[in-house]
């Protein structure tokens, strides 16, 4: 299991975006890579492309507005570069979510191993579940509220 400390480390290194454009799926995803913290020696486009592949085999939306895009293969190796950006959307994008409701949050995954990834989605459905956690995805904050409002839902 994930702690609160670190799905909070995770964001810290992939950061938290704002007001990521687009009209289509493959639109916003460029411009949440173009924002997001990248790990060294990680190209910015073969990750675009992963993660647009990984969309065309099945939507990453889990209801709520959420979606968790992650690249269709692994694209590092090590556990010190993983990392999760958050990406608020500037205008919600329809990815037939189980629940029909619009996507306005990415939370997009780079992870080194299946185990971890397993954790970390499990630790992000989890909070998903928190109604006081939605209320806080749902005003768009900026990374220290957001990462306040993770460790008091975890705590």
């Amino acid at each position: 299991m994930v702690s609160a400390d670190d799905l909070c480390t995770l964001i810290q290194k992939g950061g938290v975006c704002r007001d990521v454009a687009g009209s289509t799926v493959s639109e916003i995803l460029s411009s949440a890579v173009s924002c997001m913290k990248l790990p060294a020696g990680l190209d910015a486009d073969l990750l675009k492309k992963e993660l647009i592949e990984r969309e065309k085999i099945l939507s990453t939306a889990v209801g709520n507005g959420i979606a968790l895009p992650h690249p269709h293969r692994k694209v590092i190796d090590t556990a010190e570069d993983q990392r999760i950006a958050v990406c608020f959307l500037k205008t919600p994008i329809d990815m037939q979510a189980p629940d029909s409701r619009k996507v306005y949050v990415y939370f997009i995954l780079l992870t080194a191993a299946s185990q971890q990834h397993i954790d970390i989605l499990s630790g992000i459905a989890n909070l998903a579940k928190d109604k006081a956690f939605k209320l806080l995805l749902e005003s768009c904050p900026d990374e220290a509220a957001l990462l306040a409002g993770i460790r008091k839902c975890m705590a």
